[in-house]
């Protein structure tokens, strides 16, 4: 074994240890806050994990959706209940944490036998998807299975976000609603989270715009950018450069469904073509690029605005 592949294995076998530690102490931790904070550290361990077996898109996915925003809205919720004094919850019962233990391992046990059952040098669909992506008009083959070949299930999947948010508004007192989502937040106007809520946005927006345009030839798309520009906005309110928007806004609702709109729209329109989600081979890349665009407004408005919480603030004079 050479020095470099000697390393290599030194550092998986490390990283292994450390997402077991992490995953432990989030599971085990007697502390609310500490163990939200071994969930964030566990789920940036995990994207670490993705990236060493060449999985940058799930990478991506995980450190902004799994550790990034996750991460936010535990938080978010663990200071509401502090606002609102509620106890923590009593510790599980050893049973039950037993029963829980058995149950993911024996989980995860079938799992490893799953993948140890694999033929060897099975390549699963990745041949076929490798001699098909030309008729997508895009190189990146992530994209190209979430979009094109498997495109209904991407479908769905911005259709529930849109969901969830809806449920999240439903939590609102009646007073609220159509108001303004989130408590008011204030900070120092020349503190350190006013100065990065001016200093990082513009950059923020640049990163995010380029992982979605990017993820027609490379890893990126819809989900990661989104995510970012969410990021940023989340960053801007909470340094009080921007106010939340009221939930009944028409822009607003645009940005929210114009993703799915414009995703069903094309699916439909394929339909009369023969197939639901057909794009014709020359106008594939662009077809599938107005998409991305489309979607990646809609994530971020979603998932900004389920960061936020239900509508907590009527507008000015409206009826309490």
């Amino acid at each position: 074994m050479s020095a470099a592949a000697g390393a290599g294995l030194a550092f998986d076998i490390a990283l292994c240890a450390l997402v077991l530690v992490a995953a432990l102490a989030a599971v085990a931790g007697r502390d609310l806050f500490g163990s939200l904070v071994s969930f964030i550290v566990y789920g940036l361990l995990v994207a670490l994990a993705w990236v060493r077996l060449e999985a940058i898109d799930v990478a991506l996915a995980e450190a902004a959706i799994g550790a990034g925003l996750t991460g936010v809205l535990l938080v978010g919720t663990a200071a509401r209940l502090a606002r609102l004094d509620a106890a923590e919850p009593a510790p599980a019962p050893r049973l039950a944490k037993a029963l829980a233990g058995v149950g993911a391992a024996a989980v995860a046990t079938a799992i490893a036998l799953a993948v140890l059952a694999l033929e060897p040098g099975r390549e699963g669909l990745a041949p076929l998807v490798a001699r098909e992506i030309g008729v997508t008009g895009v190189e990146n083959p992530v994209t190209a299975v979430l979009l094109v070949f498997r495109g209904y299930d991407t479908l769905m999947e911005s259709i529930v976000l849109l969901a969830a948010l809806v449920g999240v508004w439903a939590a609102s007192a009646d007073e609220a609603w159509g108001g303004r989502p989130g408590l008011r937040l204030h900070a120092r106007p020349r503190g350190v989270l006013a100065t990065f809520g001016r200093l990082l946005p513009p950059v923020g927006i640049v990163i995010g715009l380029y992982v979605v345009h990017v993820g027609a030839y490379a890893p990126g798309g819809a989900f990661q950018g989104g995510t970012i520009l969410a990021a940023v906005y989340l960053l801007a309110a909470m340094a009080g450069i921007v106010e939340p928007p009221s939930v009944s806004r028409m822009g607003v609702r645009v940005a929210l469904a114009i993703g799915p709109a414009i995703f069903l729209a094309m699916g439909i329109v394929g339909a009369f073509a023969g197939t639901f989600l057909f794009y014709p081979v020359d106008w594939a890349g662009t077809l599938v690029l107005a998409i991305e665009a489309a979607l990646t407004a809609s994530i971020a408005a979603s998932l900004a605005l389920l960061v936020l919480g239900p509508p907590a603030r009527p507008l000015p004079g409206s009826a309490r």
